[in-house]
């Protein structure tokens, strides 16, 4: 069964997020999983409620998020990273699916986000797959021996 993924891209740093975009899903293919959704987002701040929505359709397993937070001269960076990673681990949690994170910074140039960009896409992609897959072996799990059990 191929694992399928929605991903939800962010709009904003464009320049950064779209490559991510096109790398995600040409190593998503390499991995042999299906991407059944892509929605783009104005911004990283706005994903949480399409993510929430994606969460819901039984034709996605997990979530790849893919955005670019590069620093400015405040720190709004940081309150848009940690507010919405919060709230994307909570998601994740209720509807008992992978988000997988796929968004660089806070506190980072463009350059850096630059650099980031086939390591953090490729990643995201990988996670994604890679829970899906531990967690339906940890579901499957009916052994009733009490020795250890190792998911990998």
């Amino acid at each position: 069964m191929k694992i399928r993924i929605g991903i939800v891209v962010s709009e904003f740093n464009n320049e950064i997020t779209f490559a991510m975009l096109s790398e995600a899903k040409r190593y998503a293919k390499e991995l042999s999983s299906k991407i059944t959704y892509v929605c783009f987002v104005p911004g990283v701040f706005d994903m949480p409620i399409i993510v929430q929505e994606i969460l819901k359709k039984n034709d996605v397993d997990a979530i790849v998020t893919l955005g670019a937070i590069i620093k400015g001269d405040t720190s709004h960076d940081r309150v848009i990273a940690n507010s919405t990673v919060k709230l994307l681990s909570e998601l994740s949690l209720k509807y008992n699916k992978p988000i997988s994170l796929g968004i660089t910074g806070p506190d980072m140039t463009f350059d850096q986000a630059e650099a980031r960009i086939i390591s953090s896409s490729r990643h995201a992609i990988y996670t994604a797959i890679t829970m899906v897959k531990r967690l339906k072996k940890t579901r499957n799990n009916k052994m009733k021996s009490n020795d250890t059990k190792i998911v990998d």
